[in-house]
């Protein structure tokens, strides 16, 4: 009775915490319309949206009363979440699904116990694109080099040899270590890094394991295969923008899986910002995230703090942050501190990592001396190959310990229908070769060289078939199953990818055979497991490469030209499934929010709502002349949309999507504009001459002296349907003399395209051909004679269409 008492009376202070937060709220925001409203000398204006917010939050509020009475009558529930917390029953931590429940019933399953690292911290940093996580993983590497060095200099610690060097290595943006990284700047992989943090009274050290996730839907999958190797998520919201698509996508997958979340909002020293702080908007609008996502009740007490990572600050108090923002990021005060103040929220709120015990289960705490008996088992989260150690994986130990020279054994990844399968602990086999920790981007050997469950490391020396998601176990003492991890979300689009069969094919490239093409294609799914790879049942010249968007696909082929490949890349084309009840076509949709100023909010709503098939769900206008338009469509209507409304916007519009469900076949769909292209009819270099004549006919792609071949399409024409046109024809140099002189000839600089807006810019009868130094869009048939007897196929075969169509 008494263990039931405690772990209600735990609820309930937490359900009165978030009262008082909501109510904590509610008067900053109405004391912010109020002097706003003096400010502009109009009282009456206070009276609509105060008590509209006022109503909200009294909701809010209203909600976590009705939890608080719920509490009392859900205390069995709770007696086993608390049970859970104190480590006394014997369930996974959420990255293995099966484990969650043991069944006791199976006999190829062994129950194991849940027991804590200490000292140990592992987290990711998750956020919507361009909202500020990658500087915040700068920031935090600069606090924790800094609090070893001080720690070093009071007397010996030999946790933090590297310290020193970290703090001279330039951490602007360290994380983002790609070319292709560094060029768009934007997060593509994930990646961890290790922090030796001490604390300010340098009397105890931990391990912080940190973890930088992509923020762009296309790399979403990057964010479902890692959030299970930690225990808790740092969610940045920019406190001007507020929540946006992806992230409602990443918290969503961080609170299904049970992590403890802390919140930044970032960027808080922005004007933007400050209207949005003082009113409480954000913290309104994340909080009805949380709700709307099902956040139990632990999850919905997440720590808040307030900062800029760019200026190097953070508090938990709003009105210190509101301050230091209105002095231009200076704290004259002394009330805020750096970002160790987010360290040590991490510290406090994220739990240490849980381990799998095997055997006894007795509550003593265990020293790293007793993890040598316990069978080592760990899951990949990112495999590499190596030119000196090898076959190399990342990943957490679930158990156990690992030293290099010590004998593994892969166990593969088994779906849920093969759970209860074969047992696989014949699996290859190899020796430990290395054993290494990440700091920053830099790998560092581990002294002593051994790692224990709860540590994130790098191994190399593991068998050659490691793919992500594998577990590795000891071969001497193996673990009774493989981790299970967690599902992906599905495709969404497919391309095919073949050999460049142009007229220029080999000239730029030095990799140009299909069969190599396909072979770095399949490389690639072993790392990236978003992608998948598949022979063309057509075409045997072809690869059908599936994936998540138009950005992952056109990253990976700017990665292959890079490395000297030439091949050509089809139209995408939506993956579509049947329903098993109803045996209706389905395909994806996604949900999509566009930021643009409220003057073109019209053309974007037209531009989606029309052809394109949208559906406007809700508009928000605010004071700075902006609106936030949110739809729902399906993802063949996003294809293309991107320049589109760029173009129709003059730049203004800010475009984002995320994955919905699968939903009921939409029909035809229209790709916005019907203009056709300039094709090129003649072979050599194009010229200027010929360019500024053919200027006046559209939109040029291509600039004087780049070669060009029939079928090439140089740019796009004025008026619908493809226009054959002469880009290489030359002044000629006869002897015939003018009165006037010879012009000077102007030419507009060419459009050029990124491979991902020309993914899905091209037509249905058109490819876009890679090399190493070029990128150029053709059409896939080069004789003009064929397109144009297969362009009146086609429309006798619609007339005929619509024909019988109206006689029924």
């Amino acid at each position: 009775m008494l263990f039931s008492n405690l772990a209600v009376s735990k609820v309930v202070a937490a359900q009165l915490n978030r009262f008082t937060r909501c109510e904590h709220i509610a008067k900053r925001s109405c004391s912010a319309l109020t002097s706003n409203a003096f400010g502009r000398g109009d009282q009456s204006s206070i009276q609509s949206p105060a008590t509209a917010r006022l109503s909200h939050v009294s909701g809010l509020a209203s909600k976590s009363i009705v939890s608080v009475s719920q509490s009392h009558t859900n205390h069995s529930r709770r007696q086993r979440e608390f049970a859970l917390l104190n480590n006394s029953c014997t369930t996974a931590h959420p990255f293995s699904s099966a484990a969650t429940e043991i069944d006791h019933d199976d006999e190829t399953t062994t129950s194991y116990t849940i027991k804590r690292r200490q000292g140990v911290r592992n987290v990711a940093i998750v956020a919507h694109v361009d909202h500020g996580k990658t500087t915040l993983v700068d920031e935090l590497l600069k606090v924790a080099a800094a609090s070893s060095s001080k720690a070093a200099a009071g007397g010996d610690n030999n946790n933090n040899n590297n310290s020193a060097d970290d703090a001279e290595v330039d951490l602007n943006r360290l994380m983002d270590s790609g070319d292709l990284e560094k060029e768009r700047g934007i997060t593509i992989t994930s990646k961890v890094t290790r922090l030796d943090y001490t604390t300010n009274d340098g009397k105890e050290d931990y391990i912080i394991n940190v973890v930088d996730t992509p923020g762009h839907a296309d790399f979403a999958g990057e964010v479902d295969r890692i959030l299970g190797t930690v225990d808790g998520v740092v969610l940045v919201v920019d406190a001007g923008e507020g929540p946006k698509s992806q992230t409602k996508y990443v918290l969503s997958c961080a609170l299904n899986l049970g992590l403890k979340p802390i919140v930044v909002l970032n960027k808080a020293d922005r004007e933007e910002s400050l209207g949005r702080l003082e009113g409480g908007e954000t913290e309104l609008e994340l909080m009805d995230l949380f709700e709307a996502l099902g956040a139990d009740d632990n999850q919905m007490e997440y720590r808040t703090l307030y900062g800029s990572a760019r200026g190097g600050w953070i508090t938990e108090d709003v009105d210190v942050a509101l301050k230091i923002a209105s002095d231009g990021g200076v704290d004259k005060d002394g009330a805020s501190s750096n970002m160790s103040g987010l360290l040590n929220a991490i510290l406090e709120e994220i739990p240490e990592p849980p381990l799998h015990w095997y055997g006894e289960s007795s509550d003593d705490e265990k020293n790293l001396s007793d993890y040598a008996e316990q069978p080592f088992s760990m899951t990949a989260t990112t495999v590499g190959m190596d030119p000196y150690l090898g076959r190399t994986c990342t990943g957490r130990i679930y158990s156990g310990q690992i030293k290099i020279g010590e004998a593994v054994t892969l166990l593969k990844r088994q779906s849920g229908s093969d759970s209860q399968a074969v047992n696989n602990s014949n699996g290859p086999s190899s020796s430990v070769t290395g054993l290494f920790a990440n700091r920053g981007v830099s790998r560092v050997s581990l002294e002593p060289a051994v790692a224990y469950a709860g540590d994130i490391v790098t191994l190399a020396g593991i068998p050659e078939t490691m793919k992500v998601g594998d577990t590795l176990t000891s071969t001497d003492n193996q673990v009774p199953n493989a981790i299970d991890t967690p599902p992906l979300a599905p495709p969404t689009l497919s391309c095919l990818f073949g050999a460049n069969n142009g007229p220029l094919a080999g000239r730029e490239g030095t990799i140009v055979a299909s069969s190599r093409v396909r072979a770095r294609l399949i490389n690639e799914t072993d790392n990236n497991v978003t992608l998948t790879v598949e022979l063309c049942e057509a075409d045997a010249e072809k690869t059908v490469v599936f994936g998540r968007g138009e950005l992952q696909i056109g990253i990976l082929v700017e990665q292959m030209r890079r490395e000297g490949y030439e091949m050509i890349i089809t139209p995408p084309q939506i993956i579509t499934s049947t329903c098993p009840t109803t045996g209706q076509k389905l395909e994806p949709y996604e949900e999509v929010v566009v930021d643009v100023d409220t003057e073109y909010s019209g053309t974007v709503v037209n531009a989606l709502t029309g052809s394109r098939k949208g559906v406007l769900v809700e508009m928000v206008d605010d004071a700075q002349g902006k609106a936030r338009l949110k739809f729902e469509i399906p993802s063949r209507g996003l294809l293309g949309f991107g320049p589109e409304v760029a173009t129709a916007t003059r730049g203004t519009a800010v475009m984002h999507h995320m994955y919905l469900e699968d939903r009921e076949y939409a029909g035809p769909i229209g790709q916005g504009s019907d203009r056709g292209k300039l094709v090129c009819n003649e072979m050599g270099k194009a010229t200027l001459f010929a360019l500024e004549s053919l200027q006046a006919r559209g939109t040029l792609f291509v600039a004087p002296g780049e070669m060009v071949y029939p079928g090439m399409v140089i740019g796009e024409n004025a008026k619908s349907g493809d226009l054959e046109v002469n880009p290489v024809r030359a002044k000629a140099t006869n002897n015939m003399r003018t009165q006037a002189k010879d012009e000077k000839l102007y030419l507009t600089p060419p459009k050029k395209f990124s491979i991902e807006e020309l993914i899905g810019y091209m037509s249905e009868d058109e490819v876009i051909e890679v090399t190493p130094q070029s990128v150029r869009l053709r059409k896939s048939e080069l004789d003009s004679g064929v397109r144009e007897r297969a362009a009146r196929s086609r429309k006798k075969q619609m007339d005929a269409s619509k024909a019988k169509g109206g006689k029924k």
